[in-house]
């Protein structure tokens, strides 16, 4: 029992981290109904960042966790920047599948810049990002990261989903959502708040490259590739475009990873090795679309023709 309540919050620890990054796809998605392929790259900014930022902080005599700051502002930056280049010419003027493709390119663009500029050789964060101690509850230890990333992730998701329904600028991402051409008659700056919810959706990738790095502290240019495409399909299961389905789904396939690779080769006598976690994460995302394709809190809604 035990192993399993340890697995489970180890599930919980990488689920924080899927939750935050499928919120800033599905608040993008929300809003003009793109899929942001280039969000997953975000976090490997956030984390280059951090990379060059942490001896700097340390120098000061700052812990290692303060460099998400900067990682934030340069990650809210080259968001911001994508939309501004990439993105709003081609919802100006192109069509849905244009947008996709764009998206896929500004994806790809930025991998092989970060491939040019710091080559494709992993970079270790070589100090450690938290320094807490562990918790001990029965037989289950708990160490001060895991708890720290889950902490930060909840707080994070209360404070956006605050922002989202009790702000000004809250309203205003939601109205366009709903509307975009009657939030256009109502006074509502579209183009800044789209602006906005990227600068908001890549701050919280930075966040989320400081708790993926605090685990694995190791960065390279094609790491936000399968934490963006985990993220993906925790925001479909969840139900892409709804904020609290980013987090059910995110934390759902965290646990479903973490259990799996505990327990794929004891279930199934050897069969099924850990190595196939990421075919039962997809293997489930199958089924639940099948069953429920809007996903679990998602409404079916009729498309006009």
């Amino acid at each position: 029992m035990s192993e399993f309540i340890q697995q489970a919050i180890n599930g919980l620890r990488m689920g924080s981290v899927y939750a935050l990054i499928a919120l800033g796809y599905t608040m993008v998605y929300g809003i003009i109904r793109l899929i942001n392929f280039a969000h997953g790259d975000f976090i490997m900014v956030g984390a280059y960042t951090m990379i060059f930022v942490i001896p700097v902080m340390l120098g000061f005599g700052l812990p290692a966790w303060t460099a998400v700051a900067a990682a934030v502002i340069v990650a809210s930056a080259v968001g911001v920047t994508t939309e501004a280049v990439a993105y709003r010419p081609v919802r100006k003027r192109g069509t849905r599948m244009s947008a996709l493709i764009t998206a896929i390119a500004m994806s790809l663009f930025l991998e092989n810049l970060a491939q040019v500029l710091f080559t494709s050789n992993p970079r270790v964060i070589k100090a450690s990002i938290f320094s807490l101690p562990a918790v001990q509850i029965g037989a289950v230890k708990i160490d001060g990261t895991t708890l720290a990333t889950i902490a930060i992730a909840a707080v994070t998701m209360v404070g956006l989903q605050l922002f989202i329904h009790k702000t000004k600028m809250g309203r205003a991402m939601r109205a366009v959502s709903e509307d975009k051409q009657a939030s256009i008659l109502m006074g509502i700056n579209v183009n800044r708040t789209i602006t906005l919810t990227f600068a908001i959706g890549s701050a919280l990738a930075a966040v989320a490259a400081l708790m993926y790095c605090a685990q694995y502290p190791s960065v390279m240019p094609t790491m936000g590739s399968m934490l963006g495409l985990k993220a993906f399909v925790a925001a479909v299961l969840g139900g892409i475009g709804i904020m609290p389905g980013a987090m059910l789904g995110g934390l759902t396939i965290g646990l479903v990873e973490s259990l799996s690779k505990a327990y794929s080769a004891t279930l199934t006598g050897g069969i099924i090795t850990s190595a196939f976690s990421d075919a039962v994460v997809f293997g489930i995302l199958i089924i639940v679309l099948l069953v429920k394709p809007a996903g679990i809190l998602g409404k079916n809604q009729g498309e006009k023709v």
